[in-house]
């Protein structure tokens, strides 16, 4: 079923004695506005988390086949998508393989459209190898930024065994393989994200891939435990549902009325019971309504 309504939302998550998201050019050092010391996460590691809730909740079978995966080869699933249209198959030969174009690129995106649920969701870059085309995703989100600064602790932490005889030899009483590892105490994070019902129409996202999406955004950090991560949690997912396509009100004028803050008596916050997040659901915007699908 087609969408008709425009949406746009406000996630919630904190971390506990973990690492949200590591910056590899930072020795994985948990990413930090460097200006206000409030810390980040990108937009990247979100949609991670969701490819990687639906490949697990769906089986990786088609139409929730996941496009962007760990060790996925780009091009083949390009050549799969020639193979399966009709007379596609001719532009996998000879010098056609790299410059097949027109009716035959837009046949070939419909159906990585069709089959796989994070090209439709969030769009992709398809013009490697055969070409099938490009994808702007009706589902875009921010990058999410703490409520308050963070501290980013590190960790000595050693490792009785070894890897080699070698090192077995030169290893003798306690001494230990030493190594290091990164911490936010507690951080609570804001992201905010967009629905858009003219982009999913382009890409065929559907009213049962908006109610997956939520489902996704409510319980992916349920199933990406890990001794980095720490403990992770959605504390909250406010949805504004606007009655048009094109929407009734800006969007920063309704995340506005989501506003997490700490607690008066709170100096250090270490739990999510030390905020408090206001919502202004009073004099919503003609033809805005609000859904709380966590919180």
């Amino acid at each position: 079923m087609a969408l008709n309504n425009r949406y746009d939302f406000v996630l919630l998550f904190d971390v506990k004695d973990g690492n949200p998201n590591g910056d590899p050019d930072a020795g994985n050092l948990p990413r930090v506005d460097a200006e206000t010391g409030r810390g980040l996460v990108t937009d990247v590691s979100l949609k991670r988390k969701v490819r990687n809730f639906v490949g697990l909740v769906k089986g990786e079978q088609p139409p929730f086949e996941i496009y962007v995966k760990e060790k996925a080869i780009l091009n083949k699933q390009h050549e799969r998508a020639y193979q399966a249209i009709p007379g596609g198959t001719e532009a996998l030969t000879g010098d056609d393989k790299k410059r097949k174009g027109g009716d035959k690129v837009t046949e070939a995106r419909d159906w990585m459209c069709k089959n796989f649920y994070d090209v439709r969701t969030f769009g992709a870059v398809m013009s490697t190898g055969v070409n099938c085309g490009q994808v702007r995703g009706p589902v875009q989100l921010t990058f999410a930024r703490s409520v308050d600064p963070i501290v980013a602790q590190e960790h000595s932490i050693t490792r009785m065994a070894v890897a080699t005889e070698a090192e077995a030899e030169k290893q003798s009483g306690d001494n230990r393989t030493m190594g290091r590892k990164f911490t936010v105490p507690y951080g609570l994070y804001v992201a905010h994200g967009f629905v858009s019902a003219h982009l999913a129409n382009q890409t065929g996202f559907s009213e049962e891939d908006l109610e997956l999406l939520w489902q996704s955004l409510a319980n992916m950090f349920e199933h990406d435990r890990s001794a980095a991560r720490g403990e992770m949690a959605t504390r909250g997912l406010y949805v504004f549902k606007h009655d048009s396509e094109l929407g009734n009100a800006p969007a920063h004028s309704l995340f506005a009325r989501i506003q997490p803050k700490l607690k008066e008596d709170v100096t250090v916050p270490r739990d999510f019971g030390d905020y408090t997040v206001m919502v202004d659901k009073n004099d919503l915007p003609q033809g805005v309504s609000l859904m709380r699908v966590v919180g």
